[in-house]
């Protein structure tokens, strides 16, 4: 065997073992050339509630629902709620198609309705329905110009802005427009949350302070209205028997003025006599001729519920005025000492 010829077949790199080999050198994959991509504008991001925008003619539909059918109408209102709490956008668009009117119209028809109802679940659905509309009107936050095209503007005004009922110790009800603030705190004052807003106003003694100067027929009911509502709540009873001439001023407009008139202040007295009675009240209702005049009015036509209430009001505390010469006989036997 020729071992020249075996040297020469084998590859160049294994014919000499002395000289060191040369691996073969392992590169890695070339990477991707780097590419600079111009400058951008950084991206908005749209804020959560920024929704699209409500459009006029669904929220007229909306309104048109609720105005077709009163079962339906706390479902819009809530309706109503849900889109104008999405964003400012939607609560100028509800006040360009008429959603503070609409409002405004439906509080002052529920409230007129709620004397008439009997039924208690029925006047509580009546009560969630104003109350749903008003605190709506009052997050709509109106602008000027919608204050002023709204028809009942002053509702939103006088239920947010304590002023409002000062304004009626200064400007008395020789004006229209204080006249229109009587109205509508007797549209908003049914209802206890607004009751409460009004006396902490300082409405009573501002009531109080006019009847006093006060013959207008119209005006008097109004006022001696608004003043029963208030004392259906201890607040405004408080600050009714404060007042140095509260229990004087209802008790001399009894058959003074008119039968609406008479029957709203012994609802007044009927009220402080049930839950605001202390020995002191009941004595001055005595001296300053309160009872007498309860006396008179068992006595005269002045109206059933006037009369019934009168009596019970004259039982009540008979023995605390038993001594009075005005008492009829037959009520202080009917509760003895």
């Amino acid at each position: 065997m020729d071992l020249h010829t075996e040297k020469s077949d084998l590859p160049c790199h294994e014919t000499d073992p002395s000289k060191p080999r040369n691996h073969p050198k392992h590169h890695s994959p070339p990477s991707d050339p780097v590419v600079v991509h111009p400058p951008r504008h950084p991206r908005r991001r749209t804020p959560p509630d920024a929704e699209s925008p409500v459009t006029k003619s669904q929220l007229l539909k909306i309104l048109d629902e609720a105005k077709k059918s009163p079962c339906a109408q706390m479902k819009c209102l809530q309706t109503v709620r849900s889109i104008a709490s999405e964003n400012q956008t939607n609560k100028r668009v509800m006040e360009s198609a008429g959603v503070a009117e609409f409002l405004a119209k439906l509080i002052v028809k529920k409230t007129f309705e709620a004397p008439i109802v009997k039924i208690s679940e029925d006047l509580s659905d009546l009560r969630k329905i104003c109350d749903e509309a008003l605190s709506i009107l009052c997050g709509l936050q109106l602008s000027e110009t919608g204050l002023k095209a709204l028809n009942n503007a002053r509702i939103y005004r006088v239920v947010n802005d304590r002023n409002a009922i000062r304004e009626l110790r200064v400007a008395g009800l020789c004006n229209h427009a204080s006249k229109e603030t009587l109205k509508i705190l007797i549209t908003v004052c049914p209802w206890g949350r607004n009751r409460i807003k009004a006396v902490e106003s300082g409405a009573v003694p501002i009531i109080i302070d006019l009847l006093l100067d006060s013959s207008e027929k119209r005006v008097c009911e109004m006022m001696l209205m608004l003043l029963d509502m208030l004392c259906q709540c201890a607040e405004g009873r408080a600050e009714l028997v404060k007042h140095a001439a509260g229990l004087a001023v209802v008790s001399k407009k009894i058959l003074r003025v008119s039968q609406v008139a008479s029957e709203k202040a012994v609802r007044i007295l009927h009220s402080i006599s049930r839950f605001s009675a202390t020995p002191g009240i009941l004595q001055e209702m005595l001296q300053i001729g309160v009872v007498a005049k309860l006396c008179l009015m068992v006595q005269v036509d002045c109206g059933s519920k006037a009369k019934e209430r009168a009596k019970e009001i004259l039982k009540l505390h008979s023995r605390a005025w038993r001594k009075s010469s005005c008492i009829p006989r037959n009520l202080i036997s009917s509760h003895p000492s």
